[in-house]
Formats: structure tokens, C-alpha cells, sequence
């Protein structure tokens, strides 16, 4: 019976690859160097809250099957909010998904030493054009194996090294248990939880689960995807972090490069060590880059109520439109700073809105029947809310260089 179960997963491994991409390693990785294992706690954090936040995305795709655009767009159809929630969304999910596919892509091949063709990374074009194979088959469940296997390959790579170097265990389990912090670690604490508990991952979510599962009996099964799913993502995210600390140990350093790593790693890890760690970014890499443009898509899809399923042409459109702009950054090797400011500030307004929004929707018993929220799920959702509220006011005061906390 569980061997059935768990052959039905798949969606959440989505949202989990999706959060682990080459920002959240290089942000894990920096977190490792410069405090040891002292914000291992921040992760633990970031996985309880993307769980709260993603169980209700899911809830309100399989029980009431509507994505999270669509019931935007159903709910503020008549009203004055429905122009601005359109903007808003495009502007934080396809605009900013836009920009960050460029880090996706060229933080895949990070490791990797190549030849320049005409002054452009030839594994750039490679990584675009397996997304773009995978995205355009139309087939979800090869996308869904697809990913599977890029995570558990990231898991591999990170989770082996990290027992490998042999951590103080002890110290680990104070940094998970423990919280604390300096005013110095700030900036990494907003870090580990904005790249872990990201907006585009709950309008994923509700769609793609819409789409696995059709029947609101299988929500048990959609709860047990979207916790192991994001348990085994904050898993690998403290691997990295594990990693990075032993190899700095003693002594914080700034991380410049991933060669940096892989050298402080080689008297334990010998000639393997900067492979383990180039083909974990790749992992990271490939999987972000495949599900950002679907994100993108799914979202300005249901937001302005057109045809969200894989093989439609407007639905490809907007996932290729995301896909190439991203290639056009990488190759140029041109950091969209602007766009990533833009999306930053959109995305610091719209997590917050957007939890708001899943929480009172997930309360309506008319559309949730008995699969409404809890007391008690109402109670620690809207901590977590709370806090992505505060975490939305620091990423748009840190866009304009303002210290908020």
C-alpha cells in the first residue's frame, strides 16, 4: 500500500527543485563559510513555513481544483482589485522569473571549464535546449521523472559529501534547535528563508497538482508528496551548508567562485571534489530551469484566464518567451540587475499577498467543505504569513538600500 503511494508522487518534487537552485547553494554555501552550523536553525524554519504555505496551495488544487491565478482571477473579477493583481503578478512571477532563469542557466554550468564558442558558453545552449526538449514533450510525467531524477542526484551529491567530511554532530544538532543570530547574520537569515519560501512555488503547486491528482480522496497522498518533497529539499539545503562549514572551519571566508569549495574540499575528497560539487550545481541548475519558465507560465496562464495545460499554444509561449530571455542574459553574460530589482520589490509585495489570499480562501467552507482550515491550522499559518509579511517589507527596503532589521 505505501509502495503504491509513493509511486503517486510527484508534484511536490517540483516545488522542491524549484527552491534549490544555484541561489539557494550559493546562499547556503555562504551561510556554511561565514557562521559554521549556527543558522542550520533558518532552514529547519524555512522548511516548516513552505510546508504550511505549500499544503494550502495544494489543498485548494486538489479539493477545489483551481490553480492559484485562477481563483485570483475568479475572486477579484468584479472588483477594483483585478487590474492591479494582474500586474502584480506579471511583473513578480513572469518578469522576475525571466531575469533569475539567466542565474538558473549559468549557474548550472558553474563547475564545468569550456571552451568559449564566439564568446559563448556552449553548456548554456546545451542545459536551454534539454529544458526547452522536456517542456515542449507537453508530457508532465516525463517532466516529473525528469526533475525527480536532477533531485535526487543533488541529493546524492550533497548528502554523501556531507557525511563524508564527518560534522561535529553535536554542534549540528545545536545549530538546528538552537536559534540564534548577530545583526551581521541578518542578510543570510532573510536569505535562506526567501529562497526557500517563494510565491512563483505556490502557484506551481496548486496547478500541477490540479493536474496529478483528480479527486479530493487523494489528498492524503498530495500531503505526504508536498512533506517529503520539501523535507528532502531542506535536507540537501543543509547538507550544503554542512559542507561549506566543515570545509571552512576555523576560519570564515568569502566565497568567490565554486572553486573556492571544491579546493578547501580536495584533502578530503582528492580529484573528486570539484565534480561532486559542479554536477550538484547542475542539478540545481537544470531543475530551476525547467520549472521557473513553468511557473511563469502556469501563473500568467490562469491570471488572465487562458488555457493552462502543457500543450496549449499560449501556455508554451509564455514558458519559451521566459526560457529564452534567460539564454539571451547567460550567453551575454549581462546580469539583468534592473529586472531583478523590479522583481525583487514585486516579489517582496506579492508573497505576503499571496499568503493572505490562500488563507482566507483555504477558511471558505462553501468551496473547502470539511477540508477547510483547522484552528490550528489557521493559528500556525498565520505565524508563518506574519513573517513573510515582515520578510516581503526586507527584501523591498533592501531593493533601495534601506536597512529595515
Amino acid at each position: 500500500m505505501m509502495l503504491k503511494k509513493l509511486k503517486e508522487l510527484g508534484p511536490g518534487i517540483l516545488v522542491a527543485a524549484a527552491f534549490i537552485g544555484p541561489g539557494t547553494v550559493t546562499t547556503a554555501t555562504i551561510a556554511g563559510a561565514k557562521t559554521g552550523y549556527t543558522l542550520l536553525w533558518a532552514v529547519l524554519f524555512s522548511v516548516i513555513a513552505t510546508i504550511f504555505l505549500q499544503e494550502m496551495s495544494v489543498r485548494l488544487g486538489v479539493v477545489a481544483k483551481l490553480g492559484v491565478g485562477e481563483a485570483l482571477r475568479k475572486k477579484t473579477q468584479n472588483s477594483f482589485w483585478r487590474i492591479p493583481v494582474v500586474v502584480l503578478v506579471i511583473s513578480a512571477i513572469l518578469i522576475g522569473n525571466a531575469a533569475y532563469e539567466a542565474g538558473n542557466i549559468t549557474g548550472a554550468v558553474l563547475g564545468f571549464q569550456v571552451e568559449e564558442i564566439a564568446g559563448i558558453n556552449p553548456l548554456i545552449l546545451v542545459v536551454a535546449l534539454l529544458a526547452f526538449l522536456l517542456l515542449f514533450s507537453g508530457k508532465y510525467r516525463l517532466i516529473e521523472r525528469a526533475i525527480l531524477g536532477l533531485v535526487c542526484l543533488m541529493g546524492l551529491v550533497f548528502l554523501v559529501t556531507a557525511f563524508l567530511l564527518n560534522p561535529d554532530w553535536s554542534q549540528v544538532l545545536s545549530g538546528l534547535f538552537q536559534p540564534r543570530f548577530t545583526e551581521d547574520h541578518t542578510l543570510l537569515v532573510v536569505g535562506i528563508i526567501g529562497t526557500t519560501v517563494v510565491p512563483y512555488n505556490l502557484f506551481l503547486h496548486a496547478s500541477t497538482a490540479k493536474e496529478k491528482w483528480g479527486k479530493s480522496k487523494s489528498l492524503k497522498v498530495a500531503r505526504l508528496d508536498t512533506i517529503l518533497s520539501i523535507v528532502l529539499g531542506g535536507m540537501i539545503t543543509m547538507a550544503i551548508l554542512i559542507v561549506a562549514a566543515v570545509a571552512f572551519e576555523g576560519k570564515p571566508s568569502e566565497i568567490q567562485d565554486i572553486s573556492d569549495l571544491s579546493f578547501q574540499l580536495k584533502p578530503l575528497l582528492g580529484s573528486w571534489s570539484s565534480s561532486f560539487i559542479a554536477f550538484g550545481f547542475l542539478a540545481a541548475g537544470i531543475s530551476s530551469a525547467i520549472t521557473a519558465p513553468l511557473a511563469a507560465a502556469f501563473a500568467t496562464a490562469e491570471i488572465l484566464g487562458w488555457p493552462s495545460t502543457l500543450g496549449t499554444k499560449k501556455f508554451k509561449l509564455v514558458w519559451i518567451g521566459v526560457l529564452l530571455l534567460g539564454v539571451v542574459f547567460a550567453s551575454l553574460g549581462y546580469r539583468p540587475t534592473e529586472l531583478i530589482l523590479f522583481s525583487q520589490v514585486a516579489n517582496g509585495i506579492l508573497l505576503p499577498i499571496i499568503a493572505l489570499f490562500l488563507w482566507w480562501i483555504v477558511n471558505d467552507r462553501k468551496l473547502l467543505q470539511q477540508h477547510k482550515n483547522s484552528w490550528w491550522l489557521n493559528f500556525f499559518s498565520g505565524i508563518v504569513i506574519l513573517i513573510c509579511l515582515l520578510l516581503g517589507l526586507k527584501s523591498i527596503f533592501s531593493a533601495f538600500g534601506i536597512s529595515l532589521f
